[in-house]
């Protein structure tokens, strides 16, 4: 009985996050074909409830200006959410975003951190060039500095949206 109860609460779950993962490969599509109005008009609700996913590519329209006014504050607050998340991706873009002071703060502390976190999930040649990417900024910072960013990475923990 319980295990029959366990298969249709995970069926249950797979129906219900099968189009919104599906949905956000339908975003990605169009953003390759270069259908921005479509991407724009998938990832936006899906972003709105917490699709880390969406948040991520929605996050990079903004900071690129596709099919949106560009805008490095709106891009940073989607990329921050899904980062939050535990998107490898956004924290990357992120980090990026914070080493050169696009809609937040420049902060080789916080840069430092947010790479050190997407070198951690990511795999193969992805994670050779964020690592070069994250081991330069780590060049700009004291041995203090970052110790610091290390003990942030170490001690991030995903929050999940509800």
């Amino acid at each position: 009985m319980a295990s029959r109860r366990l298969f249709f609460t995970i069926a249950a779950l797979l129906l219900a996050v099968g189009p919104a993962l599906a949905g956000a490969r339908d975003g990605i599509g169009a953003l390759r074909r270069q259908d921005y109005a479509q991407a724009l008009r998938i990832f936006a609700p899906l972003a709105e409830r917490g699709d880390a996913v969406a948040q991520t590519y929605l996050g990079y329209m903004y900071a690129y200006g596709y099919g949106v006014p560009q805008n490095y504050i709106i891009a940073a607050d989607w990329l921050h959410a899904a980062s939050e998340q535990g998107n490898g991706l956004a924290q990357y873009w992120l980090g990026l975003m914070f080493d050169k002071g696009q809609g937040v703060p420049q902060d080789y502390v916080q840069a430092y951190k947010w790479l050190d976190l997407a070198v951690a999930s990511a795999r193969g040649r992805e994670r050779d060039d964020w690592a070069r990417i994250r081991d330069a900024i780590a060049m700009k910072l004291s041995l203090a500095q970052r110790t610091k960013a290390q003990g942030l990475a170490a001690a991030w923990r995903p929050r999940h949206h509800r």
